[in-house]
């Protein structure tokens, strides 16, 4: 097993995810198998119960694990599926710790932070390393680590000591260290200093950088880049520069011009692991989508403008995967995507009054816009602004899809303006609403918070005669059941069913028992969708999610030569199976 551990300085948030992603795509293209582990040194137990808006979105695993976003970027990058255990906190492992103490594993020791603590976080790298988490079910060649946060964080020493000592339990040849730094532009000047203090600051923790990353805004500069290998006491071809570019997509490329590749055989020694050819050559066909996806994007101008109407905007990683998945869906378009973000309380009336200027501009906003997307969220405020953005698209007709909440939004505004239940609402926005369409589901714990919601990998069942669907013709008419990702605590109220289904509103979707609403879709609009899942967990690069794709496509006016795109290419693939098989 080799490990590659990704660490930072300087500043958080510098890119240590996409960095590890990328690193790890690289990996996959000569056709190793791939692995990824976050380190996340906050006390919580896992990403579940912190607000979007105070550390971004919370990702959602096939195993119901919510953990850091950037699990996500692995799974997109990467193409794999990964547990809950790929995502270690410091509220995990000293909870894993203080479990083994209390049943007497310890055998009467006084328990430490060394050796204990660092012991079982190498025990559990080492672990969650070598499980599967691809479609050739065998242990991974390369684990990637990625340590959260940045080396000098009092909460990082003791997963600093457990990678130092990690890398003597494993041996040399099988670990690798990138440290991610920031080269600042002061003056038209790339300024090297803040690189050199982080190299310090690591080695001072006893840690050795093989190859040091370098963010800046522009590409380093050959002084730059000498600068640095002779003050950190490296080779200049272990400096690597990381400048910003169109978009993270384009950054595998970046450092496979660099010569990554190169730099990891020979530190890691990757020639002595022997490669299927099968792997090979799915990896160089993985590399050719790639490049050939993320440049031909430099040669596209028309744009498709989506409006995401939300209540956590003013940070944009709360719906990092939203935003993903209509990047991978505005690629499969050949289209650019304009991404428009609107607070829902903006839309909402006391806004017109208190702020007519934002007010307007929102609905400037919704009312340009060629989609209006609507995501998940929890909690009152704004959501009758979603109310309203989603009676505009109903009626205009503008192409909408729903996302957990948003499907919910929908089934509330459908009720209220096609069903005439003027004060249909929610429990969850109004816990004394007469006409509750959307209730709390009896199963879930109302009191405990953390990983008590409906979570994790669950199957939609497409209902009968319902051909029709724009959404089910992009899954494929010949699948009668998908399987998505779940995270929710309400759902729309079965004593409200035949009456929104005789209005018209459709649920195609249900659960595995036919008594949940998944998936509700209009006939006769160009694009009415809500889904109780969240699709943005399993859309990928290469394969984005269906849901969104048929919203982007249709945004774009060019919703039947996906769906035409789609049908040709299972049928391509149907034909080399059966030739596979023949």
């Amino acid at each position: 097993m080799k490990y590659i551990l990704v660490s930072g300085g300087v500043i958080s948030g510098i890119g240590k995810g996409v960095i590890a992603s990328s690193t790890g795509l690289l990996l996959k293209t000569i056709g190793l198998k791939v692995s990824a582990i976050k380190v996340d040194p906050y006390m919580n137990i896992d990403a579940g119960t912190m607000a979007p808006t105070e550390h971004g979105e919370v990702f959602v695993l096939d195993d119901g694990g919510e953990v850091d976003l950037d699990l996500g970027n692995y799974e997109r990058y990467l193409n794999v599926t990964l547990s809950k255990d790929n995502n270690i906190t410091t509220g995990k492992i000293y909870q894993h710790v203080i479990e083994r103490e209390r049943r007497g594993d310890y055998l009467g020791k006084t328990v430490q932070i060394v050796p204990h603590l660092t012991s079982a976080i190498q025990d559990w790298v080492e672990r969650v390393a070598r499980i599967p988490v691809d479609d050739t079910n065998e242990e991974p060649d390369v684990c990637i680590i990625e340590l959260g946060g940045t080396v000098g964080d009092i909460e990082s020493a003791p997963f600093i000591e457990a990678m130092r000592q990690l890398r003597r339990r494993v041996g040399k040849d099988n670990f690798l260290q990138i440290h991610v730094s920031l080269v600042p532009i002061v003056g038209g000047e790339q300024k090297t200093k803040p690189t050199q203090q982080a190299i310090r600051d690591v080695r001072f923790a006893g840690l050795s950088p093989d190859l040091i990353a370098c963010r800046c805004s522009r590409a380093l500069e050959k002084a730059t880049t000498d600068k640095i290998a002779m003050f950190c006491q490296v080779e200049p071809e272990q400096v690597v520069g990381v400048h910003d570019v169109a978009s993270t997509y384009h950054v595998p490329l970046l450092l496979e011009k660099q010569g990554l590749v190169s730099l990891m055989r020979d530190i890691l020694k990757l020639d002595g692991i022997s490669i299927p050819q099968s792997l090979i050559a799915r990896g160089q066909d993985t590399w050719r989508q790639w490049r050939a996806l993320t440049t031909s994007q430099e040669r596209i101008f028309e744009t498709v403008t989506i409006a995401l109407v939300g209540k956590y905007v003013s940070l944009h990683d709360s719906y990092l995967s939203v935003i993903k998945s209509l990047e991978h869906s505005a690629m499969a378009c050949r289209k650019k995507l304009n991404l428009v973000w609107v607070d829902s309380s903006h839309l909402e009336k006391a806004t017109s009054t208190s702020n007519p200027e934002l007010y307007h501009k929102a609905w400037h906003e919704v009312c340009t816009a060629d989609g209006i997307l609507v995501p998940g969220g929890f909690g009152h405020r704004g959501t009758e602004g979603m109310v309203a953005a989603a009676n505009w698209a109903r009626t205009k007709p503008k192409p909408y899809l729903g996302i957990c909440l948003g499907m919910q939004i929908a089934v509330i505004e459908f009720a209220r303006n096609v069903c005439g239940i003027a004060d249909a609402g929610s429990i969850e926005l109004d816990a004394n609403t007469p006409d509750p369409v959307v209730k709390y589901m009896p199963e879930i714990d109302k009191v405990n918070l953390g990983g008590t919601m409906r979570l994790g990998l669950r199957p939609t069942i497409f209902q009968p005669d319902t051909e029709w669907s724009k959404l089910r013709s992009l899954y494929g008419l010949e699948h009668t059941s998908i399987d998505e990702r779940h995270r929710h605590r309400y759902e729309v109220n079965p004593d409200y069913i035949d009456r929104l289904e005789k209005a018209g509103l459709n649920f195609i979707g249900k659960d595995d028992r036919g008594e949940r609403m998944e998936i509700i879709e209009l006939k006769n609009h160009p694009w009415y969708v809500g889904v109780q899942f969240h699709p943005e967990y399993l859309s990928r690069v290469l394969a984005p999610s269906k849901p969104y794709l048929g919203f982007v496509a249709a945004s774009a006016g060019m919703l039947d030569e996906i769906v035409q795109q789609m049908r040709s290419q299972e049928s391509e693939l149907a034909d080399g199976i059966s030739r596979v098989a023949i």
